[in-house]
């Protein structure tokens, strides 16, 4: 059986661009318009799983409340943590480590940033947590409310890129995409 998962990336946080990761910013009033707009006319969905960190979980907490529908926070959706890195933009990181950044930006799967998490591990992370849903919610609709890194996994699998291809995919502050969950694993997009 599929379970038909929408993802949510959060909207503009407080301190702005850069790699978020870890750091739990809130949203500011624009970044909430964002998420809210998202959703204005989708679902309906039977529950919504989020990431623990607040620029994710308020809003999902509010939203359940609104439609009266479950919520859950899954920590296993976090961001990529980006170690040394966190916080700063990527024009900063040209200025201290142009090279690194330039490796990364090649193929995120061979080049860690200092004291982060290896994406290999956040790959089998993500995906162990979309398998547990599936397991959990086939049949039903999810609205999974998440980052940019975890999405952009998500739909890189599903549209069957290479692994260096990671960082090519889109995803705006309070984009909105569906993806299919076989029961195989298989990740289709679309709804």
């Amino acid at each position: 059986m599929t379970l038909r998962l929408d993802l949510l990336r959060h909207g503009e946080t407080e301190l702005g661009g850069g790699l978020r990761g870890s750091l739990d910013d809130a949203l500011t009033a624009k970044g909430w318009q964002q998420m809210r707009d998202a959703v204005v006319g989708q679902g309906p969905w039977d529950r919504l799983i989020s990431s623990p960190l607040q620029r994710c979980a308020l809003f999902a907490q509010a939203l359940g409340a609104q439609l009266d529908v479950p919520v859950s926070l899954e920590p296993d959706l976090q961001e990529l943590h980006f170690g040394a890195w966190e916080g700063q933009s990527a024009a900063a990181l040209m200025e201290t480590d142009a090279q690194g950044l330039g490796l990364f930006w090649a193929n995120p799967y061979e080049f860690t940033p200092p004291q982060g998490e290896p994406v290999i591990q956040f790959s089998a992370r993500v995906l162990g947590a979309v398998t547990r849903l599936h397991q959990a919610y086939a049949g039903q609709r999810v609205l999974l409310i998440s980052h940019g890194g975890v999405m952009r996994l998500l739909l890189a699998q599903a549209r069957g890129l290479p692994r260096e291809q990671l960082l090519n995919v889109e995803v705006g502050h309070g984009a909105l995409f569906g993806l299919q969950v076989e029961a195989d694993g298989v990740l289709k997009e679309g709804r």
